[in-house]
């Protein structure tokens, strides 16, 4: 371990459509959620330092006090928001803090898959840092790809971070594909 830290981003609005919306079809099931702690331990030992966690929430409407608590339990700092109806506030603050962090050492992965965080987070990318995006690959705007330098993580294939196995198609590499998996 380093005395560097590594700061995770979490757009969580987002994870949740696109589990919900795009994979599902419909409202996850307990074990179809993330395991939020999952995130930090796997950059934690990814990148052999200490993680800092900042989870992203609208909290315009009301503040899900169960979910802010288990964060924390969790070891994240909840980071909740208000704003007018029609602000973005997430995607702002993520962009402020994003912007923020190009002052201060310290890696960063942002977990979403946003295209309004393509040119904050490739400002981020230079030598002396590591920037990384966690979600799942066929969901992020392919703008992200663009950029070198990034790290790209898959939130259920690299982090495992559900109980579940999810119901999606991936692009096999064909050193991992197993017939079996397909013949039942």
């Amino acid at each position: 371990m380093t005395d560097r830290t590594s700061w995770i981003l979490v757009d969580g609005e987002n994870i949740d459509a696109t589990l919900g919306g795009s994979i599902l079809g419909r409202r996850p099931q307990p074990d179809e959620r993330p395991r939020w702690d999952r995130l930090l331990s796997f950059i934690e030992e990814r990148w052999q330092q200490p993680v800092r966690g900042l989870f992203f929430l609208n909290a315009s409407t009301h503040l899900p006090m169960p979910f802010v608590q288990a964060l924390l339990a969790l070891g994240y700092t909840p980071v909740p928001l208000s704003g007018p109806a029609d602000a973005k506030v997430v995607d702002l603050a993520i962009q402020r803090t994003l912007r923020a962090l190009e002052d201060r050492s310290g890696d960063v992965v942002l977990v979403s898959h946003d295209r309004d965080f393509v040119d904050d987070l490739a400002s981020l990318v230079d030598d002396d840092r590591r920037v990384g995006l966690i979600g799942f690959h066929e969901f992020r705007s392919s703008e992200f790809a663009a950029v070198p330098g990034i790290e790209f993580f898959d939130l259920e294939y690299d982090v495992h971070a559900f109980d579940a196995q999810l119901p999606r198609v991936r692009v096999i590499p064909i050193e991992e594909f197993d017939p079996a998996e397909f013949l039942g």
